[in-house]
C-alpha cells in the first residue's frame, strides 16, 4: 500500500508505451522519481524526454526483461541512483496466439521470457531491496503490481502461449502477496488483468529478438493475430484509465486489478467448472456465432 507518492520512486518496465507509460505519467503528476525501462529505444527516449522536460527525476535503461543480467543491471542503477523503489510495475508483455501445438519452442521461450521471467527477475531483484529498506524505516511504503491479463484467469482458445505465461503471473503475483504478508505489513502486491485494452500489445513481434525469430504464421495464428488486432483495437477503455486504477488499487490495497469487471462472469463460469469437475464451459456459449465462424476457419485451413 502507499498512500503518498510525492518523492517516492516508480520502476516501470515497458515504460515505452501503453500501461507503463500511463503510470509513469500518473507517477510523474505525483511527484515521484520515474526509472524508465523498456526495449524500445526510441519510445524509450521520447518518454525520458518527455518527463526530463517536466523537471522529473528519470533513469531510463534499455532493458530485455527476459534477460538476467540486464535486469540485473537495471537493479544495480537503480540502487546507486534512488535506492530502494516503492513502486515496481512488472509490465512488459508481448502477445502470441495460435493453436498451442503449433507454437515452436523459440515461441514459448519468447513469450515466457517477456511475459513470465521479466515478472519473475522484477520479483526477485525488487522484493529484497523493498525489505531491506522497510526493516530500517518504518514509515516505509512499498508495492509492486504485476501485468497479467483476463487470460490470466481464463483460458481463451487458440491462445494457449499467452495464456499460460498469464496464469503463471497471477499465480506468482498471489503467492508473493501472501508471502510478503507473512513477512512485512509494509509491502503489498498486486496483480492487473486487463481485457481488451489499445496499448499496442497486438504488434508485438515488432521487438521479437532475432535469436528467437519466428517461423512462417500457420494458419491458426495469422487467425489469432487478426481476431486479436480487432479486439484489442476496438477496445473502449484506453490505457489511461488502466493507469488510474493502478494507482488506486495500491492507496486502496486492492490485489485484483480489473479493467472490464463484466468480464469477470466468465471467470465465474470457469471456477464453477473447476469445483463442480464440470468440463470447460463452451468460451462462446454467449456469441456462438464467433466460435462457430472461428471452428469454421481453423477446419478449412
Amino acid at each position: 500500500m502507499i498512500k503518498n507518492f510525492q518523492g517516492k520512486t516508480a520502476v516501470l518496465t515497458g515504460a515505452g508505451s501503453g500501461f507503463g507509460l500511463e503510470c509513469a505519467r500518473i507517477g510523474a503528476s505525483l511527484g515521484m522519481n520515474l526509472v524508465l525501462a523498456d526495449v524500445q529505444q526510441e519510445a524509450l527516449d521520447k518518454a525520458a524526454a518527455e518527463f526530463a522536460g517536466q523537471g522529473v527525476r528519470v533513469l531510463a535503461q534499455r532493458v530485455d526483461v527476459s534477460d538476467a543480467g540486464q535486469m540485473q543491471a537495471l537493479a544495480d542503477a537503480v540502487r546507486q541512483q534512488f535506492g530502494a523503489p516503492h513502486f515496481v510495475f512488472n509490465n512488459a508483455g508481448v502477445g502470441a496466439g495460435g493453436l498451442v501445438w503449433e507454437n515452436t519452442v523459440a515461441d514459448w521461450q519468447w513469450v515466457l521470457g517477456v511475459n513470465l521471467w521479466g515478472v519473475i527477475h522484477g520479483v526477485r531483484l525488487f522484493t529484497p531491496m523493498m525489505l531491506e529498506a522497510a526493516k530500517a524505516d518504518p514509515s516505509f511504503e512499498g508495492h509492486i503490481v504485476n501485468t497479467a491479463s483476463m487470460a490470466g484467469l481464463l483460458a481463451p482458445p487458440n491462445m494457449g502461449i499467452y495464456n499460460v505465461s498469464k496464469h503463471a503471473v497471477v499465480s506468482l503475483t498471489e503467492t508473493l502477496y501472501q508471502d510478503l504478508a507473512l513477512v512485512s505489513d509494509q509491502i503489498s502486491a498486486s496483480v492487473l488483468c486487463p481485457f481488451f485494452v489499445p496499448t499496442g500489445i497486438s504488434h508485438s513481434e515488432r521487438n521479437r529478438p532475432a535469436h528467437l525469430a519466428a517461423q512462417p504464421l500457420t494458419a491458426s495464428q495469422k487467425i489469432g493475430q487478426a481476431m486479436s488486432e480487432k479486439a484489442v483495437g476496438s477496445g473502449k477503455v484506453t490505457a489511461a484509465d488502466v493507469a488510474r486504477k493502478v494507482f488506486d488499487a495500491m492507496a486502496a490495497n486492492q490485489f485484483y486489478i480489473y479493467s472490464h469487471p463484466q468480464a469477470l462472469g466468465s471467470v465465474q463460469t470457469r471456477m464453477e467448472d473447476v469445483v463442480q469437475g464440470r468440463n470447460p464451459t463452451d468460451p462462446f456459449a454467449h456469441k456462438p456465432e464467433l466460435g462457430a465462424s472461428l471452428k469454421a476457419s481453423l477446419r478449412a485451413a
